[in-house]
């Protein structure tokens, strides 16, 4: 995104090196570029308050930023198709970087990483599954846990911090794959989940129960004993009460719509 009348020719290679050098934009081995977890914390911030904005909010949000009267602000968000995502980016790298770039400098920022994006919230230790994947998944492996994780969610960080630990708590025989939440409409749809870390427990391709938020390795270790052990509990209260843990979790803002496209 552009700064409406901003009046300065940016190199977008310098900008980007200090992306890179700010810790926003991170380079994968393989030449790959997503924006880092730690910027992403930040942007979610701002996409909780403006991700669904519509143009009128747009345009007042850029009048107020720039200084420029809304009519030129509304006639440049129409000729260059500026969104929600601009806005989002622009407040969200003027909060995380220190120190703030000139406007100029900031706006060509903000269009890099709307462009450049994160990178899966899925972790590396797991298969990435979506909407075109889990369900032959489930038909592979009939016993599975998945897993559904956000981008910029602090309770899935803390949990991704266990990840290793839980994994070794999984009976034998029950496969584990994670998701990312804000890209698996149909899952989500399909299954009730509205917010991340979320864990949902199949037994014979059917699911059995969920738990929402960031678990303990030992309150996963005994819902997971409940659900493909001997134990007539319900699997929630073993986790809920024995362990009185309620967990934290951020909730999913990708639409509950498969048909519908994401923002």
């Amino acid at each position: 995104m552009d700064a409406p009348n901003a009046g300065a020719n940016v190199d977008p290679e310098a900008a980007l090196d200090r992306l890179v050098a700010a810790g926003a934009v991170e380079e994968a081995d393989d030449g790959t570029l997503t924006t880092t977890e730690a910027y992403e914390r930040t942007r979610v911030v701002y996409h909780d308050t403006y991700g669904g904005a519509d143009e009128e909010t747009v345009v007042k949000a850029l009048s107020d930023v720039f200084g420029v009267d809304t009519d030129t602000v509304a006639a440049y968000v129409d000729e260059h198709d500026v969104g929600p995502a601009d806005l989002v980016a622009y407040l969200s790298l003027q909060s995380f970087l220190d120190p703030v770039p000139d406007r100029a400098l900031l706006a060509t920022m903000a269009g890099l990483v709307v462009e450049i994006g994160p990178g899966s919230p899925v972790p590396g230790q797991l298969r990435a599954l979506d909407d075109d994947s889990y369900e032959a998944f489930l038909s592979e492996h009939p016993d599975a846990v998945l897993t559904v994780w956000k981008t910029g969610c602090h309770p899935c960080d803390a949990m991704k911090e266990d990840l290793d630990e839980i994994l070794e708590r999984v009976p034998d025989g029950v496969a584990v794959a994670g998701l990312d939440g804000e890209s698996v409409p149909s899952f989500r749809l399909a299954y009730g989940v509205d917010s991340a870390p979320a864990v949902l427990a199949f037994r014979d391709g059917e699911l059995v129960e969920s738990l929402t938020g960031q678990r303990s390795p030992v309150a996963l270790e005994r819902f997971f004993s409940v659900v493909y052990g001997v134990d007539d509990v319900d699997p929630v209260s073993a986790v809920e009460e024995e362990l009185d843990l309620a967990g934290d979790a951020l909730a999913l803002d990708a639409t509950d719509d498969p048909d519908a496209s994401d923002e």
